[in-house]
């Protein structure tokens, strides 16, 4: 796998053709496109590639309590038209929906007050009505007002209380707020109420008449995602003097079907290299069987184009950790049972032989790693047995495991490091790199080293070497005798050795290896003897016991280590190996192409 090499293709035409121009460029589908007008100030008027009206009408659809039976061809479907009415239906169905529950809320705050028919605003001498709901603990504050006031009705808990005013009494006149009745009487409400229960009865029915079309809408999705995909290219267009231009970055093993394209329509073509201030997009070739490995390089950030493709990194090292996590043959054979089981329902699709794959790796690494660990649902297998001779890894030891941890760690950024130094090969910052391999190397060599002076002394000089390598190379300053370049020179690789405690808290940052390994262990053991206590414990019964807590507590112990596997063994990769291994951030490779219709 690889980042595809990339060309800029720039076509122009005449503006009577672009419909068909953008129709042959989407059927070639090997175009991103690049927006030669800038992006519409409304953020309504800006369109998007995707489908979403028909997403949402689907969806809208789908969620609906029941559903008619389904209409499996209509020659005369139209799935734009029928977007159209699904939404409008949802938008309607929301307003009074809204209404219904605004007219429930005043319901319910006006019912205490009775049927309110209010007399005309001069026949009180312009004074007012104001409405107040206080608990009754709080009625000694009435005495407090200097407005007159009448209790109207009370209840277990509220006294409804009605002030009269000319003009708004304060916010703080009581200790609640007023209560807005509204001008409309407790019957008007009720009316109105009963009408929108009717208005939302009769668009749920219109909703449910509707859901005959979810077969066609499903099946006619590409179509209108090919549609929306078109507008989206016609807004990335140029027109000016009826002629049109579009512009993209192409495949180099692509261009040829662009250019018979060009030469078909007698189309301008122009093709050119990426320019240095050009940030093309990145695509990763891959075969269909790896393509879970460029899903894992996606997942987190994109490469730049100018990098490096991590996918086979990922893949790999995303199996070792999360080997190293589970820790247990027995739990890694049941995981590798369960895919075996669906081994042949996921090889229906290119996707599913992918991830079958990925699945295949890391409960294969896991087994392997599981024997070495001589760990079988927490048990270890008896003294002097096959399995026993190729028990070489001692989780218990805690010295080793953690010295092991730290060793990956360093290697799998030392790794970060060479790649990155291998992508700025043509630059002097490449050495800042070297240096940082070469510093861990001196780094471990010390803390391994324990009492041996000459291993020491080695370490320490590799650590002065490589720390003068980050110090003399990691400006992207241009070399110069200048005083001034030098100072700022050194001022960077002065900020560049800062990164040493970085360094440090990266490699430590892998001891999480050993530790959720032992806790994996340690957990599947502690079952175990809680299973063996209750089996002595409670003769007969205790055996039933026993069993339901060997099953519960290594489901829950499986299930937390695959947990952990997953989160931990990509956050190894995507934080502490992507820091020193993925120099910048790219943007994906979005094709202009046709999707095909289902039949």
């Amino acid at each position: 796998m690889s980042i595809a090499r990339l060309k800029k293709v720039s076509l122009c035409g005449l503006s009577k053709e672009k419909e068909t121009l953008l129709e042959e460029l989407q059927a070639l589908g090997c175009m991103h496109l690049v927006p030669l007008t800038p992006a519409p100030a409304e953020v309504e008027k800006q369109l998007s590639p995707r489908a979403d009206a028909a997403y949402k009408a689907l969806r809208f659809l789908t969620d609906a309590p029941r559903q008619r039976r389904q209409v499996q061809r209509d020659p005369e479907f139209d799935v734009d038209a029928l977007c159209r009415d699904v939404l409008a239906l949802k938008q309607e169905t929301r307003d009074v929906s809204d209404r219904r529950d605004f007219l429930e809320h005043r319901i319910a705050a006006v019912e205490p007050w009775g049927d309110l028919h209010f007399p005309p605003k001069d026949s009180l001498a312009h004074y007012h009505l104001w409405f107040y709901s206080l608990p009754l603990h709080k009625l000694g504050a009435l005495e407090k007002i200097d407005l007159p006031w009448q209790i109207v009705h009370k209840d277990h808990r509220l006294a409804h209380v009605i002030v009269i005013a000319r003009d708004e009494p304060p916010d703080d006149l009581l200790p609640v707020p007023r209560t807005h009745t509204g001008a409309l009487p407790l019957t008007e409400l009720k009316a109105q109420l009963d009408e929108a229960e009717i208005e939302l009865e009769e668009l749920v029915a219109r909703r449910e008449a509707l859901t005959r079309y979810i077969y066609l809408l499903s099946a006619n999705l590409a179509e209108a995602e090919n549609r929306a995909s078109l507008a989206f290219a016609d807004q990335q267009t140029r027109e000016e003097a009826g002629i049109v231009a579009v512009q993209g970055w192409v495949p180099a093993d692509a261009i040829a079907g662009v250019k018979a394209l060009a030469g078909e329509r007698n189309l301008a073509c122009l093709l050119e290299e990426p320019a240095p201030d050009d940030k093309p997009p990145t695509l990763i070739e891959e075969a269909e069987e790896l393509q879970a490995g460029v899903d894992l390089a996606l997942f987190y950030t994109v490469p730049p184009y100018r990098g490096w493709d991590p996918s086979l990194v990922l893949f790999a090292s995303f199996s070792i950790f999360f080997a190293m996590i589970l820790s247990d043959a027995g739990y890694a054979a049941v995981l590798m049972l369960g895919l075996l089981a669906y081994w042949r329902r996921l090889g229906h699709s290119g996707k599913g032989r992918a991830y079958r794959l990925l699945g295949l790796s890391l409960f294969g690494c896991a087994l392997v790693y599981g024997t070495l660990a001589g760990s079988y649902f927490g048990v270890s297998p008896p003294p002097g047995s096959l399995l026993d001779h190729v028990h070489i890894i001692n989780i218990n030891d805690h010295q080793s495991m953690m010295q092991l941890s730290i060793m990956i760690g360093v290697l799998h950024i030392a790794l970060g490091n060479g790649l990155t130094a291998y992508v700025n090969r043509r630059r002097l910052v490449a050495l800042a790199n070297v240096g940082w391999i070469i510093g861990l190397a001196g780094g471990t060599t010390i803390a391994f080293a324990q009492s041996d002076a000459e291993l020491t002394q080695i370490g320490y000089g590799l650590l002065i070497a490589g720390l003068a390598l980050v110090f003399a190379f990691s400006s992207e300053r241009p070399v110069s005798i200048r005083p001034k370049e030098i100072l700022f020179r050194g001022l960077d690789g002065l900020k560049a050795l800062t990164g040493v405690m970085g360094a440090f808290g990266d490699v430590l940052s892998y001891m999480r290896l050993f530790a959720l390994g032992l806790a994996s262990a340690s957990l599947a053991l502690t079952f175990n003897e809680l299973a063996m206590q209750a089996q002595d414990a409670l003769p007969g019964l205790g055996l039933l016991l026993a069993i339901l807590i060997l099953v519960c507590g290594h489901l829950i112990n499986l299930g937390l280590a695959v947990m952990s596997g997953v989160v931990h063994g990509l956050r190894l990769n995507f934080i502490e190996f992507y820091k020193w291994g993925m120099p910048g951030e790219g943007e994906a490779f979005r094709k202009f192409a046709r999707k095909e219709v289902q039949p």
